[in-house]
């Protein structure tokens, strides 16, 4: 298919981080924004496997909608405007690789006022850029300096707790379209020519050794709903606090931890199949297939198996990254 010359934010790369010309430019699809549903994308999939996920599903398409509601209105305390999220969801989902979930982000991006064109503005939009991609791809290289360089373009406790999620949650979403599109035996990325590093695995951390270095819910200066996410969601640890700053984001987030996404297949677990399944999905989303679904089934798990032990997986490295980022030195 010919490519058409587009210009401005009408391309599939977003303008902070596209090197290519304009004749290498991959063209807006903007039907992608128009779906019914948000997480998967309209991906056809049978009801017996959304029915068997479906308790995780639920609240991680509530997310979208809470992440990336249509109108944003910005105070002092909460600067991240529309573009501002939808910019960093297309980042994280760029560096995954994963061309269905480009679509949707790029279409929803496109018809969105920008920044104005101050180095204020400039700066603030690439520094939250860089921030982006390394957490999602190089969660290794955030340290106190990536922190400081957030704080110093302005961004508050609330859109810090805000931005986190994001990043964590579209990595969360990239490596389950792409395991749902390997179960139908779609490709993930189909055009040539854009290779993407594999991802740094995010180091695991143990949150009873866990400190923030951002500072969580007081409990004499809480709300009524913080309070009760807070008593809701302690098996989170010290993270609870602080992701309790939003407290309906927390809840979801939550739901998606207790609703059975955690493996009780230590057989499977234990499988050098999964254990490649795995690893592939996290470091490299773009080049997950079927080839890597087939030997779980063949070692026994059923699809809806498969599905949740990636699931978890995936779901563990946002967890992941948020206790990367959110960490103190």
């Amino acid at each position: 298919m010919e490519q058409r010359r587009l210009s401005g934010k009408g391309h599939w790369y977003h303008e902070t981080q596209s090197n290519h010309c304009p004749a290498d430019v991959l063209p807006l699809v903007p039907e992608a924004a128009y779906v019914d549903d948000r997480f998967l994308l309209d991906l056809a999939l049978p009801n017996t496997i959304l029915d068997a996920h479906a308790r995780w599903l639920i609240p991680a398409r509530a997310l979208c909608s809470l992440l990336f509601p249509l109108r944003v209105q910005v105070s002092r305390l909460r600067t991240l405007s529309a573009y501002d999220r939808l910019s960093t969801a297309l980042t994280v989902a760029q560096a995954c690789g994963v061309q269905r979930l480009c679509n949707h982000y790029a279409a929803l991006l496109a018809p969105l006022p920008g920044p104005d064109s101050s180095r204020e503005s400039n700066r603030r939009l690439a520094e939250i850029t860089q921030y982006a991609r390394q957490l999602a791809s190089s969660p290794d290289v955030i340290d106190a300096k990536a922190q400081q360089q957030l704080d110093e373009v302005g961004l508050t406790l609330y859109d810090q707790v805000v931005i986190n999620q994001i990043i964590g949650f579209v990595g969360f979403q990239a490596r389950m379209v792409a395991a749902f599109q390997a179960l139908s035996g779609l490709p993930v990325r189909w055009l040539p020519g854009h290779h993407i590093q594999p991802h740094a695995l995010a180091e695991e951390l143990d949150l009873e050794e866990w400190h923030s270095i951002l500072p969580g819910v007081e409990l004499p200066n809480a709300s009524a709903r913080q309070l009760e996410s807070l008593a809701r969601w302690h098996i989170l640890g010290a993270l609870a606090p602080v992701l309790c700053h939003e407290a309906q984001l927390l809840d979801l987030t939550g739901e998606i931890l207790t609703s059975g996404i955690e493996t009780n297949e230590p057989a499977l677990c234990a499988s050098p199949a999964f254990a490649a399944a795995a690893d592939l999905l996290a470091r490299s989303p773009d080049r997950f297939s079927a080839a890597q679904l087939t030997p779980l089934t063949e070692a026994g798990a059923t699809q809806a198996q498969a599905i949740n032990l990636l699931a978890w997986s995936a779901f563990s490295g946002w967890l992941a990254r948020l206790k990367i980022a959110l960490r103190k030195p």
